[in-house]
């Protein structure tokens, strides 16, 4: 996976935890951005602004978000939740409990996780 592209999943994520703190504005953009997939040039007819201000308050959106990772770190318990769960069930699917037992508590993981 290329680095650009890790960086627009990493900024996805961060907007899906701190989305709603953002101003109106940048909210909107980044709406737009990540989960419409619209282009800078979209955005910018869309809200009757220019590229470059399209450009500046998404810029300006992803680091107040990456400024709120760095204070709450939701992100990052996030994932490493995520790679404790995965490990939780693949020690479970080789254990020796009873079947029902196993998928129960598969189950049990992945609603916490979800």
């Amino acid at each position: 996976m290329s680095e650009e592209l890790r960086s627009v999943e990493y900024a996805s994520m961060l907007y899906d935890f701190y989305g709603s703190l953002l101003r109106e504005n940048q909210n909107e953009v980044m709406a737009l951005y990540h989960e419409d997939n619209l282009s800078l040039s979209e955005i910018a007819a869309e809200l009757g602004m220019t590229r470059q201000a399209v450009h500046y308050t998404l810029k300006k959106a992803e680091h107040a978000l990456k400024e709120y990772e760095d204070k709450l770190g939701l992100v990052a318990a996030y994932n490493k939740n995520q790679e404790l769960a995965a490990r939780a069930v693949e020690i479970l699917e080789r254990s020796a409990i009873g079947e029902a037992d196993r998928d129960s508590l598969i189950s049990i993981i992945h609603k916490i996780t979800e």
